[in-house]
């Protein structure tokens, strides 16, 4: 079960580098995707994604319980795509901004929850996961105490995807780094 995990700025061409790299398995592709369509920018988002996808790809949405979508998609001779970890990331924190302090136990605890729910099963699915998430640290340090919450999560995450990964790769202007 090889783990990739690829990490990226905004449009840095991440899910271009894991599309390309599912096609090239030659494996039958299940896609876990994290967004909502909660405006009309991001739904045009969402189905520009998915008119970039071969139609014989599986496509699953799953804002919030990713190790369940895992668990269900992933099988022997299957690649699976994750795109993205970040905005799952958002959705899981997405009440955090109306608790009085945002990185107080409550708002943070079904992140815990399902980022633990991630870790353990990540080392036992069958098939190959490809994992996309952006990597938010190489900027300003935000404003506000849950943009903070926001990039320190996002950086732990990445963190600990990458120890986890078989294969860890960067990518800048559509280029890919091997990182590991």
């Amino acid at each position: 079960m090889p783990i990739h995990l690829i990490l990226g700025g905004a449009r840095s061409g991440k899910s271009h580098h894991a599309e390309k790299l599912a096609k090239a398995s030659g494996l039958p592709v299940s896609v876990i995707v994290t967004a909502e369509g909660l405006d009309e920018e991001m739904r045009l988002r969402i189905e520009r994604h998915r008119l970039d996808r071969p139609t014989d790809w599986r496509t699953v949405e799953c804002p919030l319980h990713l190790a369940d979508a895992l668990r269900a998609e992933s099988t022997p001779g299957r690649c699976v795509i994750v795109d993205c970890l970040t905005l799952w990331l958002a959705n899981l924190l997405g009440d955090a901004d109306r608790q009085p302090h945002p990185s107080s136990i409550g708002a943070l605890t079904a992140l815990q929850r399902e980022r633990a729910a991630l870790m353990a099963a990540l080392p036992q699915l069958p098939g190959e996961i490809i994992l996309v998430a952006n990597e938010v640290g190489l900027g300003l340090v935000p404003e506000t105490p849950l943009g903070r919450l926001f990039r320190d999560e996002a950086g732990r995450l990445n963190q600990t995807l990458a120890a986890l990964s078989d294969k860890v790769s960067f990518v800048a202007a559509g280029l890919s780094l091997s990182l590991k």
